[in-house]
């Protein structure tokens, strides 16, 4: 999404994505390149930051004829914020669904009824707490649980990058039962969900408000636990190039690493959390490459063996819609 992400990339042993630099018409004016191998097996595309940008560099890229993308698989490797009910600083995160949080009718909380607990809640709804009635489709997607217990699983052989300034961070939530998770035994990786908003967001009543919608949206299934700004509209521009029949929606992986908490601990605001000091930066950035090149080490050596056919997944894979295919079990029959 930007360079420090991008950058964490170059000058590894492993493999060398700037052998090649392609430039294609549409990517964005700051990133106008697609990074590759030199001999094309392994790419890299900085789409820039915020939904809009994400999904305007990922149509470039998809409906570029410079690109054959039917059989590739995407991992979208970004930082973000984390939930310490959930994880931790420097974690590294693997996502089954990607819901986008902010899509919804908001009031200002200064105005909000007396029974409502946040400002935020479904289209075509009446308070906080209902399915949206009012689809635009981008609301939720799920991608491949097979494909992702196998990248987990990958990520996991990792060896994670920490910090003692890290560690602090995390001892400041100890004094909370419900954040034993953000004061455990440093970085992890973990099988949690991820929330899209263009707006970065700090403090517990908004962590709070979101977590309900990921539930709300998933039918109950997904687990709030990043938070960013480019996933919902990179995996739509990645939809429709599947309906196109240009990509394979069951190839994609959703990773994140976190690098600063959504809330903060007891004692602290939630503008000087988002002002203050981010000491996960650094362990996030750096766990980026040492989980994800696993993950695509895993693909690339195991090609010929499992990747080329495809892992099938189980699980419903596709949007809110049901555009690829079958009914999304996180919808109620009701709504189509």
């Amino acid at each position: 999404m930007f360079t420090d992400e991008a950058e964490v990339w170059y000058g590894i042993s492993q493999f060398n994505v700037l052998a090649q630099n392609v430039s294609i018409p549409g990517l964005s004016p700051l990133f106008p390149q697609v990074h590759c191998t030199q001999d094309g097996t392994i790419c890299q595309l900085t789409i820039g930051e915020g939904e809009i940008n994400a999904a305007s560099s990922i149509a470039a890229l998809v409906h570029s004829p410079k690109t054959s993308l039917e059989l590739t698989y995407f991992l979208i490797a970004g930082i973000a914020g984390v939930n310490p009910k959930v994880a931790t600083i420097g974690s590294v995160t693997f996502a089954r669904y990607a819901v986008q949080v902010a899509l919804q009718f908001e009031i200002d909380a200064r105005e909000i009824p007396a029974d409502f607990p946040t400002g935020y809640f479904p289209q075509g709804t009446t308070a906080p707490g209902q399915f949206p009635a009012d689809i635009y489709g981008t609301e939720v997607f799920e991608v491949n649980e097979q494909l992702r217990q196998r990248a987990f699983a990958a990520a996991q052989k990792a060896t994670l990058f920490d910090t003692a300034a890290a560690e602090q961070m995390r001892m400041q939530y100890a004094a909370s039962p419900i954040f034993a998770l953000a004061n455990a035994n440093g970085s992890s990786v973990v099988l949690c969900d991820t929330a899209t908003s263009d707006t970065f967001w700090s403090g517990t009543l908004l962590g709070d408000a979101f977590e309900n919608t990921t539930k709300v949206f998933t039918n109950q299934a997904g687990v709030y636990c990043t938070t960013q700004q480019e996933d919902n509209a990179t995996l739509n521009a990645l939809l429709r190039g599947a309906l196109s029949n240009l990509v394979d929606f069951s190839r994609i992986i959703v990773m994140r690493s976190a690098s600063d908490f959504d809330r903060p601990p007891p004692g602290v605001s939630a503008v000087d959390l988002l002002l203050g000091p981010a000491p996960g930066f650094e362990p996030a950035i750096l766990n980026l490459h040492l989980a994800g090149v696993k993950v695509v080490k895993m693909i690339v050596d195991g090609w010929f063996e499992t990747f080329e056919e495809g892992i099938r997944p189980k699980n419903y894979v596709g949007d809110i819609f049901g555009s690829l295919g079958g009914h999304p079990d996180f919808v109620p029959e009701s709504i189509f």
